[in-house]
């Protein structure tokens, strides 16, 4: 029987960081991790339910630009400041008119070998202020 699992796949398309629009998703981006700050902190992980919701907000970025990615719960362990990730799968959402990258249940945060990029600081995607406008044809 001939090995046919690998034949209907095809090699995830990535995305640069200055790519990034408001209202996509389905991006695979491989980012360094600039800076990482915990936002949110709570729930008891004592308890039976060991429920726990930890929300950090991180600057990553690649060699085009930056942009904020909000790690939730186990993918906060994952950002660690100077490390590259691979996002697969991540979506834009838009908080006050700026834009977010996130990693929800359909992708995965993945730590990977250190690129050799250089972080595109200067330009920070989630600094760009976004108005919703309705067209009305």
């Amino acid at each position: 029987m001939a090995d046919t699992t690998k034949a209907g796949l095809k090699k995830p398309a990535f995305t640069k960081v200055d790519q990034l629009r408001p209202g996509t998703s389905g991006h695979n981006v491989n980012v360094k991790i600039v800076s990482t700050k915990m936002v949110i902190q709570k729930g008891r992980a004592d308890g039976p339910q060991a429920r726990q919701l930890r929300i950090s907000e991180c600057i990553v970025g690649d060699e085009t630009g930056v942009i904020v990615f909000t790690a939730r719960n186990d993918q906060v362990d994952l950002m660690k400041e100077g490390s590259t990730v691979t996002l697969r799968n991540a979506k834009i959402d838009m908080y006050k008119g700026s834009m977010r990258l996130a990693v929800d249940k359909w992708g995965r945060v993945e730590v990977t070998e250190p690129a050799s990029f250089k972080v595109k600081e200067d330009t920070n995607m989630s600094l760009i202020e976004y108005e919703l406008v309705n067209v009305v044809e």
